[in-house]
């Protein structure tokens, strides 16, 4: 496995927020993934698609972490490295230690339903067996300012109606 720096991490955290947008502009919440195998190769991405396969499960991470396991043939992600653009829900936060992922790598906080340090720690708990490397905060600024513009704008054309 090769060593991730500071700079690996921001390279992919761009792309998922690439990915993002292209959920925004799709009328999904803008959320993106992508993960890395051990030596740093793409191994799958994706972005929200609830809305448009109408699937409560079709959130970036879950898509990915689909992907990953079919690309490697393995649903064992140990040497994989997640990056997000938003901290993840139970549900994807439970279906990362299921995929036994060895990192995560994170840009906004989310204090609603942020289930890796914010509001709970799904990684860290008792229940939870396997154990995972978690970075918060790669390009916080821009993942969160992505968020909160999107919102901006469904809650403004809400009220245009």
């Amino acid at each position: 496995m090769i060593p991730l720096t500071y700079e690996t991490h921001q390279k992919w955290m761009s792309r998922a927020l690439e990915l993002a947008q292209t959920a925004a502009e799709e009328g999904e919440v803008p959320v993106g993934a992508v993960i890395i195998d051990g030596d740093g190769n793409l191994l799958a991405e994706a972005e929200n698609r609830k809305e448009r396969d109408k699937d409560p499960t079709a959130h970036a991470e879950i898509l990915a972490l689909r992907e990953a396991g079919k690309a490697l043939q393995d649903w064992h992600l140990n040497q994989c490295t997640l990056y997000v653009t938003l901290e993840p829900c139970p549900m994807c936060a439970g279906a990362i230690v299921q995929a036994r992922l060895g990192m995560l790598v994170y840009g906004a906080d989310d204090s609603k339903t942020g289930a890796v340090r914010t509001v709970a720690n799904i990684p860290d708990s008792a229940c939870s067996n396997h154990r995972l490397t978690v970075i918060a905060g790669i390009l916080e600024s821009a993942c969160r300012q992505q968020l909160q513009s999107w919102f901006k704008q469904k809650r403004q054309n809400f009220a245009d109606r």
